[in-house]
């Protein structure tokens, strides 16, 4: 009986750690008795300011833009995943996908997942669910003795456009060969589907 009434403790325990945890991210007091914000209230804030952006600029503004990135190579595979993930954030950003071209969206897909993570050091609210590996990430380095994590978000934001451009470009090139290889397998056409 012993027994089964510490399992049961240490089941609820668990619990309430997790409750815990889950107000940590809303604020924290310190040793002190200072009240510290968390990210949930942050994240709150940056969503609600992206999308009056939005509403102002004018969704049909927004999508003509992404309409006219999708015609170029390079604004396809930069300027394209990050107005997507900055305005419409993980997972909206993909539906700007719908302005490409079919043979244009496997590689715009890869350059936009692959710059979720990038993007979280500046802009957290562009994939959320995601800022705790960023967080976990600076933690490591705040205990290193590194402070200067602006500099590590910028660097971490760039070297992120040039890989979504390279995968885009990579991306786009190897659909092109397997388009090719299906339309021959096919009789002429990959969507004829004989």
């Amino acid at each position: 009986m012993e027994a089964l009434s510490q399992a049961a403790s240490g089941f609820i325990g668990l619990f309430e750690l997790g409750g815990r945890t889950f107000i940590s991210y809303f604020f924290t007091i310190g040793k002190h008795g200072e009240i510290t914000v968390g990210i949930v209230p942050t994240l709150i804030c940056l969503m609600t300011a992206v999308n009056g952006v939005i509403n102002l600029a004018g969704k049909d503004r927004v999508e003509g833009f992404g309409r006219r990135c999708s015609k170029y190579l390079l604004l396809r595979y930069t300027v394209l995943p990050v107005i997507g993930l900055f305005f419409f954030t993980s997972p909206m950003c993909f539906t700007l996908g719908r302005f490409l071209e079919e043979r244009h969206k496997p590689a715009f897909y890869d350059a936009t997942v692959s710059f979720c993570h990038p993007i979280t050091g500046l802009f957290p609210h562009a994939n959320a669910g995601e800022i705790f590996v960023y967080n976990g990430v600076t933690a490591g380095l705040l205990t290193l003795g590194y402070r200067q994590l602006g500099d590590i978000a910028i660097r971490y934001f760039l070297m992120g456009l040039v890989v979504i451009l390279l995968r885009g470009i990579v991306c786009e090139q190897l659909t092109r060969q397997f388009l090719k290889k299906g339309a021959q397998a096919n009789g002429g056409s990959i969507l004829s589907g004989r």
